[in-house]
């Protein structure tokens, strides 16, 4: 038989590893439940979704510096215009990113004095609306939401089309003679 003070030791040791693995079999405490992103509450929009409706010249850029070149070319494109038409329920029929048909979005007002246009079942700022960088009557500018779609697209451009914007300047062909000045009259 082992002598008693042996035994102690024994038994010590023993309590502690067996207090030791218990440590180790315990759970770290769980995280807390992760917080759904703040949904932005949807405003009236910034301006009536009727002003959008028209013809518009449309282009994109990739780069800030490319903006006014851009909005020459839209306005350019207005022999083949992009037409906005009003939905049947209040909203604007336009195409959303790789979709070929237009869907009807709503012009969502946001705080801050934001505006979106996207899918109405969608709060403000959600992956498939666009943001309003810039709306005058004249000018329209887009930025998508979504960074991968905004990275393929670009930020839109729509300049409106004016009657004159989308004809076509008339050329003479050039072996056409130049018109007769008219003759004085004669006194």
């Amino acid at each position: 038989m082992l002598p008693s003070r042996l035994r102690l030791t024994s038994i010590a040791m023993l309590a502690f590893a067996v207090l030791a693995l218990a440590g180790c079999a315990t759970t770290s405490p769980t995280p807390p439940p992760e917080q759904a992103a703040p949904v932005t509450p949807t405003l009236p929009p910034g301006f009536p979704p009727q002003q959008l409706v028209g013809r518009w010249g449309l282009a994109a850029y990739h780069v800030e510096s490319d903006r006014q070149r851009t909005e020459a070319a839209a306005l350019r494109a207005c022999q083949q215009p992009y037409v906005i038409t009003m939905g049947g329920n209040g909203g604007v029929m336009m195409h959303l990113a790789d979709q070929a048909t237009p869907t009807e979005l709503r012009v969502k007002g946001a705080p801050g004095g934001k505006n979106y246009i996207g899918p109405a079942d969608e709060p403000p700022g959600s992956a498939q609306d666009r943001l309003v960088e810039q709306f005058d009557g004249r000018v329209l500018i887009l930025r998508w939401i979504d960074p991968e779609v905004q990275g393929r697209y670009g930020t839109m451009v729509y300049v409106r089309c004016t009657p004159e914007s989308g004809k076509r300047p008339r050329k003479t062909p050039s072996h056409a003679k130049p018109a007769a000045k008219p003759k004085p009259k004669a006194a």
